[in-house]
């Protein structure tokens, strides 16, 4: 897989934002995998990780930098998401750890990972 996207499968805000990343990939190259799949365990990752990851050509990203990078993928008017590189990373993540940190709270969680409908199932590795 060249560019996998690992999300929290049980965070309301992480399943909604899946749903709009499946949308607007319209090349559909992005693949899916939940943080507590079995994909996870063959990358080199801190397996205690809470957070988005990407996992792009043999590259691990993190945080922000993974959602600017799965943005800037995806081309298009999505590139001018380019801007928010000027802002430095320690920045970028702390602002990402305070809405990590309540996203339960304001987006729910669900009681088991999503589950890709018929048309989506392409997408997802585990």
């Amino acid at each position: 897989m060249d560019k996998v996207v690992v999300f929290d499968g049980v965070c309301g805000l992480c399943n909604k934002a899946l749903s709009v990343l499946i949308r607007i990939d319209k090349n559909q190259t992005l693949r899916y995998s939940a943080l507590q799949g079995e994909y996870v365990k063959t990358l080199d990752i801190n397996k205690d990780i809470d957070s988005i990851v990407f996992y792009e050509e043999g590259k691990i990203y993190y945080k922000s930098t993974a959602i600017l990078r799965i943005l800037r993928f995806l081309g298009g008017v999505w590139i001018l998401i380019n801007i928010f590189y000027i802002i430095p990373a320690f920045i970028r993540d702390t602002i990402y750890d305070t809405i990590a940190k309540h996203r339960y709270k304001i987006f729910g969680k669900m009681d088991s990972c999503r589950m890709p409908n018929k048309e989506e199932a392409v997408f997802f590795i585990d």
